[in-house]
This record gives C-alpha cells, sequence and structure tokens, in this order.
C-alpha cells in the first residue's frame, strides 16, 4: 500500500513537498517514483528512482523538481519549487517490486490515490 501526503493549493512560484510511505510487502520494492494526472488528461510520469538510485525526470520538470527516497522509512519524497499552473494535478506514488531500470512511474505496477496539488497563477 502507498499513501501519499502533501498536496495542496500554492500561487505560481511556490514549493510543495510530496510524501509517500510504502507499507506491508515493501521489502522487495525495486524502483518508486511519482506521476501526475491532470483533470481530463492521461497519467504522465514525473520522477522515477530505481534501485541503483539512478533517477528519470520528465522534462518539463527537470531543475525544479527533486525526487529522494528513504529506503529505511519505506518512503519517497518529491521536493517541488517553482511550481507553475501546467503542475496542477494529482500526483500518484508509484512503486515495483520487479522494474528492472525504469524510466517512467506509470509503468511501475503499484500505485497510490494520490495527493492535489493546484497551483494558481
Amino acid at each position: 500500500q502507498l499513501v501519499e501526503s502533501g498536496g495542496g493549493s500554492v500561487q505560481s512560484g511556490g514549493s510543495l513537498r510530496l510524501s509517500c510511505v510504502a507499507s506491508g510487502k515493501v521489502a522487495n520494492i525495486e524502483c518508486m517514483g511519482w506521476f501526475r494526472q491532470a483533470s481530463g488528461k492521461a497519467p504522465e510520469g514525473v520522477a522515477v528512482i530505481n534501485d541503483d538510485d539512478s533517477i528519470y525526470y520528465k522534462d518539463s520538470v527537470k531543475g525544479r523538481f527533486t525526487i529522494s527516497r528513504d529506503k529505511a522509512k519505506n518512503s519517497l519524497y518529491l521536493q517541488m519549487n517553482n511550481l507553475k499552473p501546467d503542475d496542477t494535478a494529482m500526483y500518484h506514488c508509484a512503486a515495483d517490486e520487479d522494474c528492472g531500470t525504469a524510466y517512467d512511474a506509470t509503468a511501475l505496477d503499484t500505485w497510490g490515490q494520490g495527493t492535489l496539488v493546484t497551483v494558481s497563477s
């Protein structure tokens, strides 16, 4: 099970830090990541971190978002700075026990319910 928190409403240029805590069968998680889904749009990967700590970001968030993971706490984080209205979406945490090298969080097989991020101009 994945439970996200940290969403909210901010103005353009603001920051938020999302958190995700994994529970249950967490010992074998290889990859974790974040994806988002804006209203009426398809899910899109935001960032993913692999078991070897390699990280991949969606181009539009590079330099603004930072993904990190605390394996001891079974937790995943997403620091989001300089937020823009286009970042408005439901943000979901994702995880996978057998993912090899993942490049897109939407490809991971376990998803959380999400936390809403709203950025106003």
